[in-house]
């Protein structure tokens, strides 16, 4: 293996790792579609279907990955969902 394929393995293994993480975001009886919706929008970064097709696995399967990356990307964005008022955790 040459030293270029080496550095090369090693980058994607590093990137691999650093986005092993997802913020997972779970049902609950309080919070509106609308509010949920414009919340994962907000914080993460959503296109407005991607955020409703969110909301809508979350209401009929319980949970959904709402994003997936670094442990530092996503600490404060499930900090701002939890802020919101809505029920997510990193896993």
């Amino acid at each position: 293996m040459s030293t270029r394929e080496k550095t090369i393995e090693k980058v994607i293994s590093k990137e691999a790792i650093a986005f092993d993480n997802e913020i997972v975001m779970y049902n609950d009886d309080v919070n509106t579609f609308d509010h949920v919706i414009d919340t994962l929008i907000r914080v993460c970064n959503h296109t407005p279907e991607q955020a409703e097709q969110c909301s809508l696995i979350v209401h009929y399967k319980g949970k959904c990955t709402v994003k997936t990356g670094s442990i530092k990307e996503l600490t404060p964005q499930c900090l701002q969902l939890l802020d919101a008022g809505l029920s997510a955790e990193i896993i």
